[in-house]
């Protein structure tokens, strides 16, 4: 198969970004719009064709071929140089159908969303903008590559947050994305230093053959060896390294603090950030390095573990407490990311002989699938409370209630994402949750307690909000001075489909899983690369089951209806937990205190001192003392000829007598 049109899926959204953002201004609002969702509609099209193409392809030794069409040296160094070019891998291709999806879905809806907006072209162009990012980062065939696109999807990210830059909250947003997640990547960096100083390349560790394309220079393979000679340390802690940029961008604890204040920007840019782009930046940066983690840090990968086993019940016990719906979203998706990092964390190297067996398969498998049911079911909760918002003009709870007969549309897309994310069977999110839970229980019986408890509070904290939200009590007062309505066709079909895919990946991967049929996602993505049929363990899966339906039976017996006398009692026995809880247990004021009260008092104001004292002051006295001379000197530049004859013949004489005496 020839995939020499790849490079188009780059192309298309960069030509987009730079015909809009230039002559955006110049075009009408629709016609803007039509150029970003035509391209994009395109890059879909090439995605979907270039995945038929990749998985229906003959395969070698029963593994998916590694493909690289394009590569070509960006910068030589000597022996190490910088590529850039495209990678076509199983992750890679469902990765790119999964950017191509939600972002199109996001353009689509954008046009009714962003409708009369100013800066609509502007906000179009970012859009290709980040869309071209996320994919030269999946498609990325080197570690540097990666982080040329790392930061490219931070600048987008930036660049969206703080669409609405005359509002002081949305600018104070994207500079806090922007800090953090910069702050995060000078580790990726360096560990990035690291493994090419040591390895002498950038290059990923590939599993299967490597198909070259017609003129692709081939790259330098790692060496691993030398690295392993020079200090068994230096691959785990470059890969360590590597993680913590990871853990910025994919909002793990302690580094989530930017993701909630995100939501400043347009509803569906939180769509596109929290389902498809960004945040599962880090969880594929460790799926694509997953042979290095498994084959030179495998005790390194408990660090995973324990970061996002916390991270998921953290942000799970916040999002119990949120008011604003976009902000129980933004900590859910925090959640379920840590799923995801805590799947690629358990997925330790066999004890029998294979590198990968059942086990690594397994969660490698469930963390790439969550990914993917996530980003469907996710971006449809996010563009459902963006009709909910377009329909009420708030993003908070007590301004909503009983809109289920106002707009019933996004109320059954709603639910159904809902019953995804809580891990309902024949929803998709129950085949890849139970998955993951599988491979916690291998790893840990405490780890696999701990991540069932952590999915019932998933499923109770998003019925809580879809009672709060569609039932509970009607703000009648707020209704009657604004009549809710449905969203225009340009936004609720995006939830139609988004909802289908859901429906039909859980119907089908529910049954191959407790059937044992094959062509399940299993078949596609793996850690071998070889097919992995998905078993549920029918023990694990009935008892997830079952404390899920509790946990929805518990949040409709507290808030389905229109009073809500439990939550109330229990919010005056617990105000202080309830407050920490909302308050996201004062972790932004723990930053602002690290940061004002011990980095800038004890760092950084010495460092400026230092600067503006000795550094500073060293050139202004150079330059004082240069002045000085010039002025000292300046006299005898005069211009006056009977001045320079009298100095001419006072250094004569002085010279001759000079003579004379010697």
């Amino acid at each position: 198969m020839d995939y020499s049109y790849s490079f188009l899926i780059l192309l298309l959204p960069l030509i987009s970004f730079i015909i809009v953002g230039l002559a955006g201004m110049k075009m009408s609002h629709k016609v803007a719009g039509l150029i970003g969702t035509t391209s994009l509609g395109l890059v879909t099209a090439l995605s979907y064709y270039t995945a038929f193409a990749y998985f229906t392809a003959d395969r070698v030794n029963d593994v998916f071929r590694t493909i690289v069409p394009y590569n070509f040296t960006w910068l030589p160094l000597g022996a190490l140089h910088f590529d850039i070019g495209i990678l076509l891998d199983p992750i890679s291709v469902m990765m790119l159908i999964v950017i191509s999806t939600v972002s199109f879905m996001v353009h689509i809806y954008s046009f009714g969303y962003m409708h009369g907006e100013k800066g609509f072209q502007r906000y179009y162009a970012y859009l290709s903008l980040f869309t071209m990012s996320m994919l030269g980062l999946v498609l990325a065939t080197n570690i540097f590559q990666m982080y040329l696109f790392w930061e490219l999807v931070g600048v987008s990210s930036y660049l969206l947050i703080g669409f609405y830059y005359p509002t002081h909250s949305a600018v104070a947003a994207s500079k806090k994305a922007f800090i953090v997640t910069r702050f995060a990547d000078l580790f990726f960096l360096i560990g990035i230093l690291l493994f090419g100083y040591y390895t002498q390349s950038f290059s990923f560790s590939f599993a299967g053959d490597i198909v070259m394309g017609q003129g692709a220079e081939p790259f330098i393979t790692a060496d691993v060896a030398k690295a392993v000679a020079a200090g068994g340390f230096i691959i785990p802690t470059a890969l360590v390294l590597m993680f913590i940029g990871g853990a910025g961008k994919s909002a793990m604890f302690p580094l989530h603090i930017w993701l909630p204040d995100a939501m400043e920007g347009p509803t569906p840019v939180s769509a596109l950030i929290h389902a498809a782009t960004m945040v599962v930046a880090g969880v594929f940066q460790i799926a694509r390095m997953f042979p290095l983690w498994v084959g030179y840090a495998p005790d390194q990968m408990s660090i995973v573990v324990v970061i996002g086993a916390f991270t998921a019940f953290y942000a799970a016990a916040v999002a119990c407490a949120q008011s604003d719906i976009k902000r129980v979203l933004a900590f859910s998706t925090i959640s379920q990311i840590a799923f995801m990092m805590v799947a690629l964390g358990v997925s330790m190297p066999g004890h029998h002989g294979e590198i990968l067996d059942n086990h690594a398969q397994l969660g490698y498998m469930a963390s790439m699938f969550h990914l993917f049911t996530h980003a469907m079911f996710k971006a449809c909760l996010f563009l459902g409370a963006g009709c909910i918002i377009h329909a009420v003009h708030s993003n908070e709870m007590s301004v909503m209630g009983g809109l289920r007969k106002y707009m019933p549309v996004t109320h059954i897309t709603f639910l159904i994402s809902c019953l995804a994310i809580a891990g309902i069977p024949f929803f998709s999110g129950f085949s890849s949750k139970d998955e993951i839970i599988s491979a916690c229980f291998a790893y840990s019986p405490l780890c696999g307690w701990w991540m069932t408890g952590v999915a019932a509070m998933t499923a109770f904290y998003m019925f809580r909000l879809y009672y709060g939200i569609f039932w509970g009590t009607e703000n009648k007062e707020a209704h009657a001075a604004h009549t809710p309505h449905e969203a225009p066709m340009t936004m609720t079909l995006p939830l139609i489909i988004l909802c289908i895919i859901t429906v039909g990946v859980g119907i089908y991967t529910t049954l191959a899983g407790f059937l044992g049929w094959g062509g399940s996602f299993g078949s596609f993505v793996t850690a071998s690369g070889k097919d992995y049929t998905i078993h549920f363990d029918t023990k694990i899966a009935l008892t997830s089951t079952i404390i899920a339906i509790c946990a929805i039976a518990l949040a409709t017996y507290i808030y389905k209806g229109e009073k809500q006398p439990v939550a109330d009692r229990l919010y005056k026995m617990f105000p202080r937990l309830h407050r920490a809880a909302y308050k996201r247990f004062y972790m932004d004021e723990v930053w602002m205190f690290v940061t004002h009260k011990i980095i800038f008092r004890f760092f950084s104001r010495p460092i400026a001192w230092f600067d503006r004292h000795c550094v500073d002051g060293t050139f202004n006295f150079m330059a004082w003392g240069a002045n000085e001379a010039g002025e000292s000197l300046r006299p005898w530049q005069s211009g006056d000829v009977r001045q320079y004859a009298v100095w001419f013949l006072t250094g004569s004489v002085a010279l001759a007598l000079i003579l004379l005496a010697i």
